[in-house]
Formats: C-alpha cells, structure tokens, sequence
C-alpha cells in the first residue's frame, strides 16, 4: 500500500497544496484532477520520490518511501515529457528502459509489445524519425513490459489515436484488475472502470 499524510507542495513562492492525505492498494487507481497549475504533476514527482514535500510524509507498506529501495523496484514513473533515448532504436529504448531497472526483457517480448501498439516495421528507427504520437507508443510499450506493481502515470493520453488510448486504457484496467495499482492525471474523462478521484 502507498499512502501521503499531511503533504504540503510549494513552488517557488506559491503553495499548490497542504496537508493532503491519500491511499492506494493492490487492485485499485486514482485519477487526479485539477486545474492547470494545481500541481497535478507536482503530487506526481512528490509520489514517485522525485522531489521532496515541504511537509508531510510518503510511506510505501508503512515505511516511508525515502529509505525504501522495495518502492522504487516496484515502481514506473511514466513522466508528462517521457523519457527516451532519441538516437537510439524504438526496440533499443525498451532494453535500455530494462537495463535501467535491472529487469530482464527478452527480445520477443520486447517486439511483441512494440508491435502491440501499432509500432510493427518501426522497431529497428531511430526515435528521433518517429512523430509525437508514435513516441509516446513506445512509452506505452514500455509500461507493457515493466514488472511494476505501482504505476505512477502522468497525462499517459496525450498525443495518442482512439485506437491507442483504448490500448492504455485496457492496459491499465487489467494492470489493476490482476492487483496492480495507478495514479494517473488527465483532462480526459477516464475509459475505465472504477477508481477513485483526488481533486487538487
């Protein structure tokens, strides 16, 4: 279980939000909403130990995610930005992605997930070639083939197709359904069951 008590985020001179509680366990996604500048992606980075709450603590299985290396092999970050290697090769990404997580991909699995998200005959192109929402396909390729139980996903529907949101969303629904957990952001409405809003 993740659980945030009292968190308080301060940008520069502006608080975005202060004592926030939240909880999530197995089986279960959150979808925060907010305006623009709410600190939607703030909530993000602070969940995924990226950067530091002005106060208030995160506690992954009730100890707190700083001194949990547990947290971060159980974790994927999936960033607004993403985070690929533009000279390097769609497939090389995925294995690079792996490497970084000390997980073991094998190349099958590696192409099949490429292929899934409609990426067939673009594995071996630079990253650089390929358009945004072809990019971001290979980020979703990447949640495919990570080992995570925690997702932390932020706006993971930009840029992409009807038929590749409905890929993510499917991924998404049975990451949790077989007892994964995700916290997401997005201005869409979400195409999935369940969850649970947090409003900032």
């Amino acid at each position: 279980m993740l659980s945030a008590h009292g968190l308080t985020c301060v940008r520069g001179d502006r608080r975005l939000f202060s004592n926030l509680d939240l909880s999530i366990k197995a089986g279960e996604w959150l979808h925060v909403r907010g305006e623009n500048g709410a600190g939607k992606t703030s909530l993000l980075r602070l969940l995924a130990g990226l950067a530091q709450p002005a106060d208030g603590e995160i506690r992954w299985c009730g100890e707190t995610i700083a001194n949990a290396e547990d947290y971060r092999r159980n974790l994927l970050f999936f960033g607004h930005h993403g985070a690929l290697k533009e000279d390097l090769t769609a497939l090389e990404n995925l294995e690079f992605a792996a490497a970084m997580d000390g997980a073991q991909l094998p190349l099958e699995a590696a192409l099949r997930a490429l292929q899934r998200f409609g990426l067939k005959g673009r594995e071996q192109l630079p990253v650089r070639v390929l358009s945004a929402g072809q990019k971001r396909r290979v980020m979703l390729a990447r949640i495919a083939t990570r080992n995570a139980s925690l997702w932390i996903l932020d706006e993971p529907f930009t840029a992409l197709d009807v038929k590749a949101v409905d890929l993510l969303s499917t991924l998404i629904s049975d990451h949790v359904t077989s007892g994964g957990m995700a916290i997401l952001t997005s201005h869409q409405t979400m195409p999935i069951p369940g969850g649970r809003v947090v409003q900032l």
